[in-house]
């Protein structure tokens, strides 16, 4: 099993993510990280600027042809761009790409959404080449899907098979929130697959936690490896999320199922 971390990011501005950077740049020094970003918020700001209203369904944005060009230039463009300009401020050799770069992703359009895909397999030699080299993989949410045609992809999807893909121990999901709670709103500790299935059931997993629980599930392709949600605004919060057992909640399963590679 690899020891490669993916660490998943959202996607606000630079200076809020500052933080963050700075101890992916510290963690990158002693074991291979590929980190994996969003864009929502600052998405949906630019759409707004262009009088574009944003719509979701079961907590993933549906995304029409205008949407995608914009999305394509915030993820692929700005933030991106940000991201390892952060990373190389901070002596990290950091390489920028998208899913549709070099074919790393391969997407299945999802129906209903437009041009929103989701992430079915993974060119892993693309990654371990960067990897072998030193650098840190920098991946925007962008794939093509079964037709050839760019989509939008929820970055908890992409982080969540890339991790499956290299069979990486540990993907961490950054968020905004302290992690997973139960009907009486006590934070979980762990959580195991039946048991979030359960609590989706029971509607106590709503909204958009729903697409990053079931992104988690899917990055737990080989025995041992666990998917961890924690609050990435916390000092600390990677540190704590890779070894701090009561820090967000670990989600863990007895899966082995593996995602294609090609």
């Amino acid at each position: 099993m690899s020891e490669t971390i993916v660490v998943k990011l959202g996607g606000t501005t630079i200076a809020d993510q500052a933080q963050v950077l700075a101890e992916v740049a510290e963690v990158a020094r002693r074991r291979p990280v590929i980190l994996v970003h969003g864009g929502g918020k600052r998405l949906t700001e630019w759409l707004d600027r262009m009088g574009v209203v944003s719509q979701f369904r079961g907590g993933l944005r549906v995304t029409d042809a205008a949407s995608l060009e914009v999305a394509a230039a915030v993820l692929r463009g700005v933030i991106n761009s940000e991201l390892v300009s952060g990373l190389r401020a901070l002596g990290v050799d950091a390489v920028g790409l998208s899913g549709v770069d070099g074919g790393l992703l391969i997407g299945e359009r999802i129906p209903d959404l437009g041009f929103v895909a989701r992430v079915v397999g993974l060119r892993r030699d693309l990654l371990d080449a960067l990897l072998v080299a030193g650098q840190v993989a920098v991946v925007a949410p962008l794939a093509r899907d079964e037709l050839g045609i760019v989509c939008n992809v929820n970055a908890d999807d992409v982080a969540a098979g890339i991790a499956a893909g290299i069979g990486a121990r540990q993907l961490v999901l950054m968020t905004d929130v302290d992690g997973v709670r139960d009907a009486a709103g006590h934070k979980l500790d762990t959580l195991t697959a039946a048991e979030a299935e359960s609590l989706i059931d029971g509607g106590v997993i709503a909204g958009g936690m729903v697409p990053k629980i079931r992104a988690a599930l899917g990055a737990l392709a080989w025995e041992g490896t666990e998917a961890i949600i924690a609050d990435g605004s916390v000092p600390g919060a990677l540190a704590r999320a890779l070894d701090d057992p009561t820090f967000g909640t670990r989600i863990t399963s007895r899966r082995d199922a593996r995602l294609g590679v090609a």
